[in-house]
C-alpha cells in the first residue's frame, strides 16, 4: 500500500509537471506567434508565465511598444481563465476553439505620459491621409490646427494613464470593460457574439445583434473644455461650438450633412462629458449610424442614443454633394511705410528669425489673429510667448497656417 501511495504521489507531480511545462511551451509558442503578427505596428514583451490547475494563465510584467508612442504600455498582470485544465490546453493548441465560457483580467495598465509622446514621423496636421478633414479637432492653442496632445494632458496635471481591464465570454454575450483612474472607463456587450481571435470576419459573423457601448468620461470632459478654451482665448461655450463647427465641415467634405440633435449633442459632449450610450454595428458603414438619402424624411429612422440616461431622438447623418474645403483668403494689403512712428508692419515670413525677442502680431489661415513675444523660429513652426495669468505661456504655430507676419516696429524710409 505504501509503495502504491507513494507510486500515486509520483505520477501526480509527473502530471502536474507536465501540465506546467506543456502550458508554457504552448502560451510562449502562441506569444511568439502574436508577436510576430504585430510586428510591424510594435514590439510585444510577453514578461514571465505561470499557470494552475484551476485552467488559468499567468502573465506577469509583460510590455506593449507602439512605434507610433515613445513610451511603453505596461502590464502588470494578465490573467486568461479558462475553466478546466483540459480547456485550457485545448485553447493554447488552437486559439479559435476557445471554450463556452472564458475570461481575461489585465491589471497594472499603465502608460506614463510625456511631451513627445507621438515620434515626430506620427502627423497631426488635423487632416488624414486621404487630404479630408479629421471629425475630430479639438484645439487647445489660438491656432485651430494646434490640437489637444499630452503635453496639454500634462498641463492639466495627468501624467499618465492608468486602469484595469476585462474580457468576458458567456454563453449569451461578449463582454469588455476598460477602467482608468480619472479618465473614463468604456463597457461593451455584444449580444451573442463569440470572439474568434484568428478572424475578426467570424467573430463579426457570429451575431446580427448590435453591439452596446456605454462610456463614461470620469470628469475629462469638463477639465478639457475648460483648459482648451483658457489656452485658446475663448469662452468655453465658444471653443465648443468651434470643435462642432469641425466636426460639421469633416462630415461635409465627406458629402454628409449631421442632424441638428447630433451636433448638439457632440456639444454637449464636449462641455459636460457624462454618460454616453451607442449602439454600434461593427463592419456598418458609419458603425450602424443611419445615412438617409436627401429625398428621405428625417423621422423616418434614427440612431438609439442615450445620454445621461435620457434617450435622445433625431440622431442621424444625411447624404449631401461633397463641398471643396474652402481657403480662407490670404491677401491682405500691407501698412504702408511711414518713418520713424512705431506701428505693426507687415515682413516676409522668411525673415521671422531676425526677429527673435521682438513683439510681432500672426494672421493665420482661420483669420485669427495672435500676437506675442516671438521666442523661437523653427523648420515647421515658430513659438510665441503670450501674457496668460500673470506669466508667459508660449504657443507653437505652424508655418504653414501663417498668412501675414507682422512686426512691432518704426517705420522705415522708402
Amino acid at each position: 500500500m505504501k509503495r502504491l501511495l507513494t507510486l500515486l504521489i509520483l505520477l501526480a507531480l509527473l502530471g502536474f509537471a507536465v501540465f506546467k511545462g506543456a502550458v508554457w511551451w504552448l502560451a510562449d509558442q502562441r506569444l511568439a506567434d502574436a508577436r510576430l503578427a504585430l510586428d510591424d505596428y510594435g514590439v510585444l514583451e510577453r514578461g514571465s508565465i505561470s499557470s494552475g490547475l484551476d485552467g488559468h494563465l499567468v502573465l506577469t510584467n509583460a510590455r506593449w511598444q507602439d512605434f507610433r508612442l515613445t513610451p511603453a504600455l505596461e502590464i502588470g498582470r494578465l490573467a486568461f481563465s479558462a475553466g478546466s485544465p483540459v480547456a485550457l490546453l485545448e485553447a493554447l493548441l488552437d486559439p479559435s476553439r476557445l471554450p463556452a465560457q472564458w475570461s481575461l483580467q489585465v491589471e497594472g495598465l499603465g502608460l506614463v505620459l510625456n511631451a513627445t509622446l507621438f515620434r515626430n514621423w506620427v502627423t497631426a496636421d488635423g487632416r488624414n491621409p486621404d487630404g479630408k478633414p479629421a471629425l475630430i479637432a479639438l484645439s487647445c492653442a489660438p491656432d485651430p490646427r494646434q490640437q489637444l496632445g499630452s503635453g496639454d494632458l500634462m498641463r492639466m496635471g495627468i501624467t499618465g494613464l492608468a486602469g484595469e481591464a476585462a474580457v468576458r465570454q458567456t454563453s449569451d454575450a461578449l463582454e469588455a470593460e476598460l477602467s482608468t483612474a480619472g479618465t473614463g472607463s468604456v463597457e461593451l456587450t455584444w449580444p451573442g457574439a463569440r470572439l474568434n481571435p484568428l478572424s475578426w470576419e467570424l467573430t463579426r459573423e457570429s451575431t446580427d445583434a448590435p453591439m452596446r457601448v456605454t462610456v463614461r468620461d470620469g470628469g475629462l470632459m469638463r477639465r478639457i473644455a475648460a483648459y482648451c478654451a483658457r489656452e485658446a482665448g475663448v469662452e468655453a461655450l465658444a471653443w465648443a461650438r468651434r470643435a462642432t463647427r469641425a466636426l460639421q465641415d469633416g462630415l461635409k467634405a465627406r458629402g454628409l450633412n449631421a442632424s441638428d440633435q447630433l451636433l448638439a449633442l457632440y456639444r454637449q459632449w464636449l462641455l459636460e462629458g457624462g454618460e454616453l450610450v451607442l449602439s454600434l454595428q461593427p463592419g456598418a458603414p458609419w458603425l450602424g449610424m443611419p445615412v438617409l438619402p436627401p429625398e428621405m424624411p428625417a423621422q423616418a429612422r434614427t440612431w438609439p442614443v442615450r445620454y445621461n440616461g435620457a434617450e435622445v431622438p433625431d440622431v442621424y447623418l444625411q447624404q449631401r454633394p461633397p463641398e471643396p474645403v474652402q481657403t480662407p483668403d490670404t491677401g491682405a494689403s500691407a501698412t504702408a511705410e511711414q518713418p520713424g512712428l512705431e506701428g505693426w508692419y507687415a515682413e516676409p515670413l522668411a525673415s521671422a528669425e531676425r526677429w527673435l525677442g521682438r513683439q510681432i502680431r500672426v494672421t493665420l489661415s482661420n483669420d485669427n489673429v495672435v500676437e506675442g513675444r516671438l521666442v523661437t523660429v523653427g523648420d515647421r513652426e515658430l513659438e510665441v510667448a503670450r501674457l496668460v495669468g500673470g506669466g508667459e505661456v508660449v504657443y507653437p504655430i505652424l508655418l504653414r497656417a501663417v498668412t501675414r507676419f507682422e512686426v512691432w516696429r518704426r517705420g522705415r524710409a522708402q
